[in-house]
């Protein structure tokens, strides 16, 4: 029960797509006034996302090729929480294959679903401290796509006022890091 009322009754769940990234399943419910219908949802097992702040109060992002929405967007580094994996241990690996940084300081921001009217993806957000530079290149996923930029907070705001493509959920994770940002 949720806040005192009922929940929808699961009458039938199918699998119609299994992923590596994400399943796809379509779930029959009967809702609490009685009425039936079919709902889409995408299982994901989460991600987790870093702010990283250099010591000169620079955030390292990402431009990255999407194909789903056919251009490039700025983002932050994030990745796919792997089976073996707990959020933090994706970030922390993560941060290193895409801009060859390692971070002395975490700070968990927070997390947040990234699209619920269809998805069960929830986004972990970490800032991320203390950066060294790593002596080897960043290693990227065969399928990456990436350049590594630097913005001032007060230029990522402008980036993203202006309409530069920004991802949500880094468009969402600045906003948790704001009150620890310069």
């Amino acid at each position: 029960m949720a806040l005192g009322r009922e929940l929808p009754q699961l009458l039938k769940q199918r699998l119609l797509y299994r992923g590596r990234k994400f399943n796809f399943e379509v779930n029959r419910l009967r809702l609490p006034n009685k009425a039936e219908g079919d709902w889409e949802c995408v299982r994901h097992p989460g991600g987790a996302l870093a702010i990283p702040v250099t010591q000169y109060g620079k955030l390292i992002l990402l431009r990255q090729y999407r194909f789903a929405v056919g251009g490039r967007l700025l983002e932050f580094p994030a990745g796919t929480v792997e089976d073996s994996e707990s959020p933090f241990d994706t970030i922390k690996r993560e941060i290193q294959e895409e801009t060859g940084y390692r971070a002395g300081k975490w700070q968990k921001l927070g997390e947040f679903f990234l699209a619920p009217g269809y998805s069960d993806e929830i986004i972990y957000a970490y800032l991320a401290e203390d950066l060294e530079k790593l002596e080897v290149p960043p290693k990227l996923d065969e399928d990456e796509d990436i350049e590594v930029l630097f913005f001032t907070p007060a230029e990522l705001e402008k980036a993203i006022l202006q309409g530069e493509p920004v991802d949500s959920k880094s468009i969402s994770s600045f906003m948790l890091a704001r009150p620890y940002l310069s």
